[in-house]
């Protein structure tokens, strides 16, 4: 992929957008991979970080008392509160945008990558993920404790993706799809499933 993130973000946003249209009441009433959140109110997070700047962050989250969870729930609500189908309209919209609360560029890729399997893995929709982006946020979040712990929950592991050029780690043995390495470091036990080795337990466990 390109230096910069933000063209397959772009991307992956649209074939989620497409994805979802035409989803039932029920289907967007679906729990999403993140418990607290159905398959709406996720969008409505997406939708929710694609229009934010920095300035809008720091006002945001001081209102919510620097209250990570308070903040996010906020956006989520506000983003999702006219329907589905408002909010999936207003997601299109905004696909293209590359605004987005200050951090490195590569969390809001693994933030679109992630939360787009949030989505579609609860309501039975696959969707083949370009590699070398899975590739680059693996590398991104092997490094880092920023927000979901990522870091620390592999440690002393053995990673390798069976369907890419990717390992990590020295340790007990995890082994599996690359996406699915992805959403079990970022605490997504539901992929642990898809994985196999002597590590899978020890992961499950933290």
């Amino acid at each position: 992929m390109s230096d910069s993130p933000w063209p397959t973000i772009h991307a992956e946003r649209h074939a989620l957008a497409d994805d979802l249209s035409g989803l039932t009441n029920a289907q967007w009433q679906t729990r999403s991979q993140c418990s607290d959140w159905d398959v709406h109110q996720m969008l409505g997070h997406m939708l929710a970080t694609s229009k934010l700047t920095p300035g809008k962050f720091f006002a945001r989250i001081a209102k919510a008392g620097l209250r990570v969870e308070k903040f996010a729930h906020d956006e989520a609500a506000a983003a999702s509160v006219g329907g589905p189908e408002a909010t999936l309209a207003a997601f299109k919209a905004n696909a293209d945008s590359s605004k987005s609360p200050p951090g490195p560029v590569d969390s809001w890729l693994g933030e679109t990558l992630i939360h787009s399997e949030d989505i579609r893995r609860p309501l039975g929709i696959t969707h083949s993920y370009p590699s070398d982006a899975v590739v680059r946020t693996l590398d991104f979040y092997k490094k880092s404790n920023l927000i979901v712990g990522a870091k620390k929950r592999i440690a002393g592991l053995t990673l390798r993706a069976t369907d890419a050029e990717w390992s990590t780690g020295s340790g007990p043995h995890v082994e599996g799809p690359a996406m699915s390495l992805l959403l079990a470091m970022t605490g997504r036990k539901q992929a642990l499933d898809d994985l196999s080795g002597d590590g899978v337990e020890t992961l499950r466990g933290r």
